[in-house]
């Protein structure tokens, strides 16, 4: 399971045309899957986000998390983050999990982070989304379970 994090003023997430899932400050979530992957990965990444302090403090440190700030999250599913590009000039996907198997994770790791308390807001598994932040910091965090 892949995960990027970005630490965000606003997130919103469209299809044609048509907003599906908005946040302000939070984290924007590009979640991916591998076929082997499942409540062990799901459950690991939602301690580490939910518990991730990358919010500054009254000393400017990082120091705060998203329940700390009263965060939300927008989780976007994104098989792409499997891409293999180490041979030509077209990605290969074989790595990222099928459609069958990813779904169900992604509906499962969504309720996993909204059990926690956070606001979780998500785009369409599997739809084109239009995707536009802001990117606070810039602070972005890369997790591999």
């Amino acid at each position: 399971m892949r995960v990027v994090l970005q630490k965000v003023n606003r997130a919103q997430v469209s299809i044609a045309g048509t907003t599906v899932g908005k946040i302000d400050k939070g984290y924007m979530l590009l979640v991916g899957f591998a076929p082997d992957d499942g409540d062990e990965q799901l459950d690991y990444l939602v301690h580490k986000i939910v518990n991730l302090r990358v919010f500054e403090d009254e000393n400017g440190k990082m120091n705060k998390g998203l329940k700390d700030v009263g965060g939300s999250i927008l989780s976007i599913s994104q098989f792409t983050l499997y891409a293999d590009t180490r041979h030509g000039n077209r990605p290969g996907f074989t790595g990222a999990a099928k459609p069958d198997i990813a779904e169900p994770l992604y509906e499962r790791f969504n309720q996993k982070l909204a059990a926690t308390g956070i606001h979780v807001e998500t785009g369409h598994f599997g739809a084109e989304m239009k995707v536009d932040l802001e990117n606070a910091g810039p602070t972005t965090i890369i997790y591999e379970k």
